[in-house]
């Protein structure tokens, strides 16, 4: 029986990668290489769980592999339903950023004005901030 390495599997090497911050979920969008030089887009979804207060923190991981003779349909069917909750729930406002706040370390105001005028600058992008919609 023949005994299979992993640990000598190469990863996909990933081109371009953007991470999305939405509440305590953090959204991953890499776009790797394949062995055959095919790109495709993998989407991670990280949200910490509940772990043990001794150790380091843990993370829940759910990975969704898109590729590219997909896009289409998966586009068609992402507009669709998000139209389908845009028409039941009206209009849907973004999420603040989420940071976690401990009481030792508040930011300033002047630190709070700072990064909401350099904010205003940047386009807003949610999550699927890339296509239209």
């Amino acid at each position: 029986m023949e005994s299979r390495n992993f640990e000598s599997r190469n990863e996909p090497e990933i081109v371009y990668s953007r991470s999305v911050k939405a509440g305590k979920r953090i959204y991953y969008l890499d776009v790797k290489k394949a062995r055959n030089e095919d790109l495709y887009l993998c989407l991670t979804e990280s949200k910490r769980c509940q772990g043990s207060e001794e150790g380091p923190p843990q993370f829940e991981k759910h990975k969704l592999f898109l590729y590219k003779e997909d896009f289409s349909h998966f586009m068609e069917g992402l507009n669709d339903v998000i139209g389908y909750i845009r028409n039941e729930v009206g209009e849907i406002e973004d999420r603040e950023e989420w940071t976690p706040r401990d009481s030792e370390s508040q930011p300033d105001k002047e630190t709070e004005a700072e990064e909401e005028s350099q904010n205003e600058d940047k386009p807003k992008r949610g999550l699927f901030g890339f296509m239209k919609l």
